[in-house]
């Protein structure tokens, strides 16, 4: 929050005029909708105590499987049921390697990234698929009381989520496996099939996202996607949720998607280059590190 509020006084500083608007902020929305819905379904493998760095290959897939001729003969709901299931297939996939295979997180999800970036480019043949179905597009062009239709999407699943993780038994879990899983186990949760739902989950959210990535571009590609792994990982650290898992809220993890996507909006506001805007994320991500090893030594030591 109180980063946000300084990149906020940043802004109204520097670009009173063309920051502090209405259609900015709407902006700003926009651009943190689809990895926005991305970051909600990290925040539940990381605070399970896991990692998923496949997040941005899955939705290169999902895109370039929704897109194809056979799936857009079909017609839009077909295309964005395909890309939904793609995306829940591959995180089941994860899902069962990591917990049932017994393989660690970081080397499966790793795995799993460069597989289905090479499948995407393989169905693809490395060219951009056309999106020719006009319903399928006015997911990114419809607007309800001034907000793109992708916002709301994003609100849904970031309520949903909310909801998930802090009023059901399938929340509680998820923190007890992250904190402890040794714990979780003695206490009669099935520690395997919980961590196997919570890549479903993370796998269910980059089909969605793949949906409206897709819808915005107006095409399939196996380029779609990229760092967004490590973007989603970044807003979900500076939101406040540890690495090690346990710990962790859906709305920390929003609020830092908003502090980067601010950070880009200022950035192009101010016309300032690509690599500053990078050593500023990385510094903020340090920063929060940093801050959160100096609570939990303070914690420790009282």
């Amino acid at each position: 929050m109180i980063a946000l509020g300084i990149l906020c006084g940043i802004g109204a500083v520097t670009k009173g005029s063309s920051f502090a608007t209405t259609s900015n902020m709407v902006l700003i929305l926009s651009l943190a909708a689809v990895i926005g819905v991305v970051t909600v379904g990290m925040t539940f493998v990381i605070i399970g105590g896991g990692i998923d760095l496949s997040v941005g290959a899955l939705i290169a897939l999902a895109s370039v499987w929704s897109t194809t001729t056979g799936s857009q003969a079909q017609g839009p709901a077909v295309m964005i049921f395909t890309s939904v299931l793609v995306g829940t297939l591959c995180g089941l996939l994860n899902g069962l390697l990591i917990a049932y295979g017994r393989l660690v997180a970081f080397i499966v999800t790793l795995a799993t990234m460069v597989a289905t970036r090479g499948l995407a480019e393989q169905l693809s043949d490395r060219k951009s698929q056309i999106v020719t179905a006009d319903t399928f597009l006015s997911i990114a062009e419809t607007r309800w009381l001034g907000m793109p239709l992708l916002v709301y999407i994003f609100a849904a699943v970031v309520v949903l989520g909310w909801l998930v993780l802090n009023r059901t038994t399938f929340g509680r879990r998820t923190f007890a496996v992250g904190g402890n899983p040794e714990a979780a186990r003695l206490a009669g949760i099935n520690v395997r099939l919980h961590t196997c739902l919570l890549y479903v989950v993370s796998g269910f959210c980059c089909g969605i996202a793949a949906v409206m990535l897709t819808a915005q571009a107006n095409t399939g590609a196996s380029t779609h996607g990229m760092l967004y792994e490590l973007n989603a990982i970044a807003a979900v650290v500076v939101g406040g949720t540890l690495l090690t898992g346990g710990f962790g809220s859906v709305l920390g993890s929003i609020l830092g998607v908003l502090v980067f996507t601010t950070i880009t909006d200022l950035f192009i506001l101010n016309n300032l280059t690509t690599p500053i805007q990078e050593i500023a994320q990385g510094a903020i991500i340090i920063a929060v590190l940093l801050i959160q090893r100096w609570g939990r030594g303070r914690s420790v030591t009282t």
